[in-house]
């Protein structure tokens, strides 16, 4: 067989056979498709639902490449399987159109952001339209359409009318590029996440969002979720609970009290000194008349550090004394207090304990500026050679020394008792700490969704009535931000210009606004209902489609996205207008596919391969094969036009036989092998073990002459193939049977013989962690010894008892531990 463009002809075999060509079968399936409504969801809220998420794209760009599309085919593989197994699948496609991706688009190729965001979403929109994927495009979102971004600003007001929203001056990170304030988790490695400038600290006015309200319900529910393992601990790490104890130190003839929190309260004996940061609100007070100037001196030095900078563990530490003393809770020791950077304001209570010999920081601090190091800590049994070197702390736990009458005991107990020592004479208790900090929401950009607030001079800062929402965004010549703290809007004067909501007196628009994060927050839920007018989404229609059941995209968004749609959701979930606590059942995170140069794709280093020339070349189903065999789903894989060629070659082997005519009797060996197909082929669909089941297909088109295979056996597979290659597989079916689509049809059953290979899905404590593939006469004890030797089933069971095994015959293996 050879490709001569968008032609395909058979070269080998007689009789020469000249099939349709390749681009008029993807045509013809779509228009078949949009002609019959194939892909559209039912409003039915007692049918047995699936709901598959892509994360959406930014459309600041000129288009997808081949990286882009893996985890739309992917979505669109599992969309077409649940459907023929009976579900009523959402499968929902929009646009993450604010924000700096696509006002920085905008700014480059000098257009308003409107107008490249339009004819970008025009751009994706036919691409993906070329590619087949099975959306149900009457739910299309756009997060800039006003009748969109009017519950954006919604859920804002009723987050501010909950106290979760307030307005503050405050050192932030600010890129200098982008011109804008930044959130914590858009910054990495003192560097922008967007351009990679890097970030400095700058007083500006913000909007903030109490994310660390919802803290402990983040951190508390990661465990129930079905994602990867290295989501979840990236999002326990980013929020940061710590267990441990706030003491508070009394200052020397003050009435000022210091707290502190600390996770070793086993180490108080060897507090030498305390420390505030710069920016504590005690920083002044507790510094004596003579050390004023060098304090304030010191402060104003250390002002544009980011908190990357301070928190090094290799810098040089810096410092000023206060000239005023604490007295230590547990011996009444009088100790002195310097103020220095390496303690961050916004982590604990901004001031530390400070105890040299048994912290790395402090210990760097005390040699420096000559402070005692008194040890309280021993090494126990299982550490005794960790604390033989007198140069640096002695960090780990061990047996407590110089500590009056807790001496002997282990760090674990005395941490303990000490704090309860401290509770009785109520200078500390126990205490959890986050490590996680507010949300820096709003943006001096601006491309972005209005703050639907009014600033009053008789009232203060109040919300736009419901009834005027949305806020819409004016539309002006020259939207370039301007790097001043200030936003492009201050210039509207007849936007900003207003009325109080409240008193009906002069006010001002509030001119910052929201970050790109903020439509990506809750679009899951405007999918459920989009033309909605009334209600954030339809009450009944909610209850019946969420929670997600699987969501698909890239682990890049681990921290931002994820963190914040679900702080979002749980707060719905809390004012009661949606019917699930977490938004996302199932997360799968998708493998880079890397340039043949080994290179990330962009269009900076041109390396970006369009599909549009892949889909002309070689039709949209051999792309979607090639990019589910390139290799495991999660991982990267490199591009490579040859694996693209092998597909198509498999497609027109397909497409050959099946326009041959059918065999009127069945073979028993290829029944066999069909229905082991048909087995391993659903069994993996569902473990994303896509690459392994286009092998699969290939090797069983090898071991058979597929043309020997009966009208009914036919059927059969092109029913597993069809939603790995859906146009032709839709072609072939209009040749064989002439009753709807086949990806409306019922996923084929099979028959189950003795020698029959058969896929478990293997779970412990009821969440799926690999798969063993069996014999279908092997027994429950066969198949339990297979899966503990599977390295992550016995790493997810670790030391654990297993009470029991729940056995389902030919499907599922779970131990109950």
């Amino acid at each position: 067989m050879a490709c001569r463009g968008s032609q395909v002809q058979i070269l080998s075999g007689p009789p020469r056979i000249f099939m349709k060509d390749i681009l008029e079968i993807d045509r013809e399936a779509q228009r078949f498709w949009e002609e019959n409504g194939t892909f559209r969801t039912k409003n039915d809220p007692k049918s047995k639902k699936f709901y598959v998420l892509d994360m959406f794209p930014y459309p600041s760009g000129d288009g997808l490449h081949v990286g882009h599309i893996k985890g739309y085919f992917a979505s669109d593989i599992i969309a077409h399987y649940k459907r023929m197994n009976g579900f009523n699948v959402l499968h929902p496609m929009g646009w993450d159109a604010f924000g700096l991706p696509a006002e920085n688009y905008a700014i480059k190729i000098g257009k308003k952001p409107e107008q490249t965001v339009g004819q970008n979403i025009s751009n994706f929109k036919d691409q993906m339209r070329s590619l087949g994927f099975s959306y149900d495009w009457s739910r299309e979102i756009n997060t800039t359409d006003p009748d969109y971004y009017r519950w954006t600003q919604w859920i804002f007001i009723k987050m501010f009318e909950a106290g979760l929203a307030y307005e503050t001056m405050a050192p932030i990170n600010f890129c200098p590029s982008c011109k804008t304030g930044l959130a914590n988790e858009e910054v990495e490695a003192g560097r922008c996440l967007r351009c990679q400038s890097e970030v400095v600290r700058r007083e500006i006015r913000q909007w903030i969002l109490k994310i660390t309200k919802y803290a402990e319900k983040l951190y508390n529910s990661i465990e129930n979720l079905d994602w990867p393992e290295p989501i979840k601990e990236m999002q326990k790490n980013w929020i940061g609970k710590s267990e441990g104890s706030e003491i508070e130190f009394t200052v020397k003839g003050q009435s000022e009290k210091i707290r502190v929190f600390t996770t070793r309260a086993d180490t108080l004996f060897g507090a030498t000194y305390v420390v505030l940061a710069p920016e504590h609100l005690l920083a002044d007070k507790v510094t004596s008349v003579s050390q004023k100037a060098l304090v304030k001196k010191y402060i104003e030095s250390v002002k544009n550090k980011t908190d990357l900078e301070r928190g090094e563990l290799e810098k040089e530490k810096t410092g000023v004394f206060s000239g005023s003393y604490a007295i230590n809770p547990i011996n009444n020791k009088e100790i002195p207090i310097w103020i220095a950077d390496y303690v961050l304001s916004n982590y604990g209570t901004g001031a530390v304990m400070a105890v040299p010999a048994h912290d790395e920081r402090d210990w760097d601090f005390a040699k420096k500026f000559k402070l005692p190091i008194e040890p309280v800590i021993e090494p126990n049994k299982l550490n005794k050679n960790a604390g033989n070197n007198p140069n640096c702390a002695f960090i780990e736990y061990g047996t407590l020394v110089n500590s009056d009458e807790f001496n002997g005991l282990s760090s674990e107990i005395a941490k303990k008792k000490i704090t309860e020592k401290l509770k009785v004479s109520c200078h500390g208790d126990f205490t959890i700490n986050y490590k996680l900090r507010d949300w820096v929401f709003s943006r001096q950009r601006y491309w972005g969704e209005p703050i639907p607030l009014v600033h009053c001079e008789k009232c203060g800062v109040v919300a736009v009535n419901e009834k005027d929402l949305p806020v819409k965004l004016p539309e002006i010549d020259k939207y370039e931000p301007t790097g001043t703290g200030e936003s492009p809007l201050t210039t509207v004067s007849a936007w900003v210009n207003t009325t109080c909501p409240k008193c009906g007196g002069k006010g001002r628009r509030e001119t910052n606004t929201m970050p790109q994060w903020a439509g990506s927050c809750w679009y899951y839920l405007r999918y459920i209902s989009p033309g909605e007018k009334k209600r954030l989404v339809n009450e009944h229609l909610e209850k019946s489609f969420m929670p997600v059941d699987l969501y698909i995209g890239g682990a890049e968004h681990a921290v931002l996205h994820l963190l914040y749609a679900r702080f979002w959701h749980k707060f719905l979930y809390d004012e009661g207008y949606v019917s699930t606590d977490e938004p996302f059942k199932k997360l799968q995170n998708v493998g880079l596919i890397l340039a043949p140069d080994r290179q990330k794709m962009s269009k900076s280093r041109g390396n970006v391969i369009n599909p549009n020339d892949l889909v002309n070349a070689y039709g949209s189903d051999a792309l979607r094969l090639y990019e589910m065999f390139i290799g495991p789903f999660n991982q990267p894989a490199i591009w490579s036009e040859k694996g693209i060629s092998g597909t198509k070659k498999f497609l027109d082997k397909v497409i050959e036989s099946c326009e041959s005519d059918a065999k009127e009797s069945e073979d028993d060996t290829v029944e066999a092998k069909l229905n082991d197909l048909i087995r391993s082929v659903g069994g993996k669909i569902e473990t994303f073990q896509f690459n392994t089941i286009v092998s699969d297909f290939m090797k069983f088109s090898n071991q058979i002459d597929m043309a020997k295979l009966s009208k009914s056996q036919r059927e059969r597979f092109l029913k597993i193939l069809s939603p790995f290659a859906p146009h032709v597989c839709e072609h072939l079916w209009r040749k064989i049977n002439k009753e709807g689509s086949i990806l409306s049809s019922a996923w084929p059953d099979s028959k189950i013989s003795e020698t029959s290979t058969v896929v478990y899905v293997i779970q412990v404590a009821g969440k799926k962690k690999g798969v063993v593939e069996a014999n279908s006469n092997e027994s429950e004890q066969d198949v339990t010894k297979k899966a503990l030797l599977v390295t992550n089933i016995k790493n997810a069971i670790n030391d654990n008892k297993i009470k029991r095994v729940v056995f389902v015959k030919d499907k599922l293996l779970n131990f109950v531990v």
